[in-house]
């Protein structure tokens, strides 16, 4: 069985280590010159890890999750009150990590020879698993795998695509050195928010979000952030200072505008974001990425391309994830201060358990019954 993934990210390359760890025939195809990581950080939650080590491939980030020091976690108001913790057995079950690192160690499972840069899908036919490049070459697979993001190719060429649609804020990201951690959390504010969490390496990766505009690239609105932000609790100015301006990352953030009906068709199927990119207010969409591999990589071992039961699955349970995503993101960024305050009054007078157990259910996961 000869397959092809078009798209180089954590769920391509994943799924390619995977296969190719297994002796299959899996080429991964990536439409810019190089691999791009991005400079942020990312975290793993406890489903994120358990896919990898299904996939065969979760050995080395295991043992970044050992040398990690114990995280705690919760959830503050701008003054730096503690609205809720998470409990550390959840934090010590998850990774930080830095998506330079993240990406080195899927790529350390793939020769190079089966990884092309340089080589962006233009259209793929579903019937035979064609895909043309925007070379101008053709290369023909028994499954092609779309892997290639929210602005996927594959999904607009095979499936009825409803685009991305803008969730109504938009986000700063950075790692920086020199502010140590010795807890992760997010800070909730009147439609805008902060995280910080500490990474394995000694690095801070931390994260802005404010309602508005939809943000136009080459844009840093680093005036709106500061202004924004620094009248906050400590670490949060001193993470902003610390951080030099080229360093910054400003986003727009987008979802799917619409779930999808289906994730396979014909010879071609959907994985990450290709399939249900989501809002980031669960830190799931890298999770939910691994889950698909790690299912369409058992289905594959196995010599079938039945997808009807990675599909049926998948779409479920990635689905309700992206639902809860962007029902917390309105519930952050719409209303005024009043609004915040009885948010957070809320947040404050729930018990600790009754939120732990909420994070248990969303990141718990186990290799359903194929």
């Amino acid at each position: 069985m000869r397959i092809g993934i078009i798209g180089a990210g954590i769920s391509g390359l994943a799924l390619g280590a995977a296969l190719h760890r297994s002796g299959m025939d899996v080429q991964v195809y990536e439409e810019h010159a190089q691999i791009r990581s991005g400079g942020a950080g990312i975290t793993l939650a406890p489903n994120g890890l358990a896919a990898l080590d299904d996939l065969g491939i979760g050995a080395d980030f295991r043992a970044l999750q050992q040398r990690q020091a114990p995280l705690q976690g919760g959830i503050r108001n701008p003054r730096g009150d503690w609205l809720t913790r998470i409990s550390p057995e959840i934090t010590r079950a998850s990774l930080a990590l830095d998506r330079t690192t993240l990406h080195s160690l899927l790529l350390a499972d793939i020769p190079s020879s089966c990884v092309h840069t340089s080589a962006g899908a233009v259209g793929v036919h579903k019937q035979s698993g064609t895909v043309a490049f925007a070379d101008g070459r053709e290369e023909r697979f028994d499954v092609v795998v779309g892997a290639d993001g929210i602005r996927s190719a594959v999904r607009a060429s095979c499936f009825a695509d409803p685009g991305m649609t803008y969730a109504g804020y938009n986000t700063w990201r950075a790692i920086t050195e020199g502010v140590p951690l010795d807890a992760g959390f997010e800070t909730w504010g009147t439609r805008a928010r902060f995280g910080a969490v500490p990474l394995h390496d000694g690095h801070t990766y931390w994260f802005a979000v404010t309602s508005g505009p939809e943000a136009q690239p080459g844009t840093q609105a680093l005036h709106q952030l500061h202004a924004t932000f620094e009248q906050w609790h400590n670490p949060i100015p001193e993470l902003l200072r610390a951080t030099p301006e080229e360093s910054t990352q400003y986003l727009p953030i987008h979802e799917l505008a619409k779930p999808l009906p289906s994730y396979y068709n014909e010879k071609v199927v959907l994985i990450g974001d290709a399939a249900h990119a989501m809002t980031p207010n669960l830190g799931q969409g890298a999770c939910q990425g691994l889950e698909d591999a790690a299912v369409l990589a058992r289905l594959l071992r196995a010599g079938s391309t039945d997808f009807s039961a990675y599909d049926a699955h998948r779409r479920r349970r990635s689905q309700q994830i992206a639902r809860q995503s962007r029902l917390i993101g309105r519930a952050l960024h719409t209303g005024g201060k009043r609004m915040a305050t009885a948010r957070n009054w809320i947040l404050k007078h729930v018990p600790d358990a009754v939120t732990n157990r909420q994070v248990q259910v969303v990141t718990a996961w186990e290799m359903p019954e194929m």
